[in-house]
């Protein structure tokens, strides 16, 4: 599904990645880990063709990222599903609005619009909340919404950056555990975060970038010792 082949990506005299080879099967949720600014989102940004790498390939699915046209870029885009750690909801558009804009950027028909999100509210578990507007819900239910969005055109790849990491410990279970079952349906999930917690409770696949290189790939737990040092451009979509 996803597969990196001596991939290399630098920023001036500064390693975004280098010489990573990987492979991330159809189906796969693997958790991306790693300190800050040790590019994991030069990874993500390269899979969505944010940037380009300076040697190597990728391919995302039938794509093959690295030779892409401007033109061709926004169809691997709509394959791919983004969940964010704030959110980034609409504030003046209900619930049933913000998922059924994913849809209408893309022209579908009102009907497949008005048949597929309800479907899509209740597999996350807000089918009741169509009607509200965000700063109605709490922190999971926004989250919910957002995760929602992010499925509502079944992507084959699902891209979560951080998206427990505004949320409590109970109500980031129950995300995951709808990260899990959106998985368990075929949808390849990656997930950036810090939450050592949350991966060592779902033994999932670990992968860890540390200083643009990956350093290890199994089954298990989060192998680092996080600080509270903080960098500025380890965003997803800012410079790592």
């Amino acid at each position: 599904m996803i597969t990196f082949e001596h991939v290399t990506k630098m920023y001036g005299d500064n390693v975004g990645l280098e010489d990573v080879s990987i492979d991330i099967d159809e189906g796969d949720f693997v958790f991306l880990v790693g300190p800050s600014g040790a590019g994991k989102s030069t990874f993500i940004k390269l899979i969505l063709k944010e940037i380009d790498a300076d040697s190597g390939r990728i391919t995302v699915g039938d794509y093959e990222v690295t030779s892409l046209s401007n033109r061709e870029i926004p169809q691997l885009r709509r394959r791919i599903g983004i969940v964010f750690q704030d959110f980034r909801l609409l504030a003046k558009k209900t619930v049933f609005e913000n998922v059924a804009f994913a849809m209408e950027i893309l022209h579908k028909k009102k009907r497949v619009i008005r048949r597929r999100v309800p479907q899509v509210l209740e597999l996350v578990g807000i089918e009741d909340m169509a009607d509200r507007y965000p700063q109605e819900l709490s922190a999971g239910e926004q989250q919910r919404v957002a995760i929602a969005r992010a499925i509502i055109n079944n992507p084959r790849v699902l891209i979560a950056d951080e998206p427990t990491g505004n949320l409590d410990p109970i109500t980031a279970d129950g995300i995951m555990n709808l990260l899990d079952e959106i998985n368990s349906n075929g949808t390849t999930v990656v997930m950036v975060t810090h939450a050592k917690d949350i991966v060592d409770k779902m033994n999932k696949r670990v992968v860890a970038i540390e200083d643009g290189h990956v350093v290890r790939d199994e089954f298990g737990q989060y192998g680092f010792h996080e600080t509270n040092s903080s960098d500025e451009n380890e965003g997803v979509f800012d410079d790592d």
